[in-house]
């Protein structure tokens, strides 16, 4: 959920610490849990599936933003060892792996969350107030990218025996294999990700367009009131989580167009 967030930079003689302890027992833990629950079916396959696509998915989301952030002169993230697929070094363990959890087991169809945003010092960007907006955008437009590749690959590479039963009517997504549920799910977690990314609500990344449309002079103002939107989107996604299928549905209907 979360775009990059802005931290002085790093002195020249500090290091990039090592994985955190309490976050590596959290995956440790919920790692063991989803085999435990697994192997009892309590939780099924399926929705581990998507926790494999969600994870890797918010961890390239907040990569990315650190990848362009240094492209445009800010070396924080790099600085703080987070250009790294590592996810022990990215996970949030609310945003990550419980919230996740509790949207796939209520049954309320849209699975989605988020890493610890990336350090971005947006001061040391070589022209801050547009270079930010690209900086925040590129989360989602790799989701958007990764949609699209994923949807491809379902559409061409998964064979139609796959997809479909000898009497022409399309297999259930959870009915077919493994690998084929995967890409399916991979596709349908980046739009979930690209789409509720880009709501023009601090914290997330659309927020960004929103600070740099306004004029300079409004910009204290939008600053004083920043920190009392943060939690908007998260009693959405709390309180009334199907509210968000309004804003979802029109998207993947169009990424189902894609998977033919």
């Amino acid at each position: 959920m979360s775009g990059p967030w802005t931290e002085p930079a790093p002195g020249p003689g500090r290091r990039p610490q090592g994985p955190d302890r309490r976050t590596t027992i959290w995956v440790i833990a919920v790692v063991a849990l989803l085999l435990v629950l697994v192997r009892t079916h309590h939780v099924s396959a399926f929705t581990v599936l998507v926790f494999a696509a969600l994870i890797p998915s918010v961890i390239v989301h907040e990569v990315s933003h650190g990848v362009v952030a240094l492209a445009f002169g800010d070396d924080t993230a790099k600085r703080a060892g987070r250009l790294t697929l590592n996810p022990v070094k990215h996970v949030d363990p609310f945003g990550t792996i419980i919230l996740p959890a509790i949207l796939a087991f209520s049954g309320s169809g849209s699975v989605f969350g988020w890493a610890k945003p990336v350090p971005v010092n947006v001061g040391k960007l070589r022209r801050p107030r547009n270079q930010n907006v690209a900086v925040a955008l590129v989360g989602p437009a790799v989701n958007v990218v990764m949609a699209v590749v994923f949807a491809l690959a379902y559409r061409y590479l998964v064979p139609v025996s796959a997809k479909f039963g000898p009497s022409g009517f399309f297999i259930p997504i959870d009915s077919q294999s493994t690998w084929v549920q995967l890409v399916f799910v991979a596709g349908y977690v980046n739009v979930i990700l690209a789409v509720f990314n880009s709501i023009p609500l601090p914290p997330l990344d659309g927020s960004a367009v929103v600070e740099r449309l306004l004029p300079a002079r409004l910009l204290p103002g939008y600053y004083r009131i920043r920190p009392f939107t943060m939690f908007l989107p998260l009693l959405v996604v709390l309180l009334y989580p199907q509210a968000l299928q309004h804003v979802f549905q029109p998207f993947l209907n169009e990424w189902a167009r894609l998977l033919g």
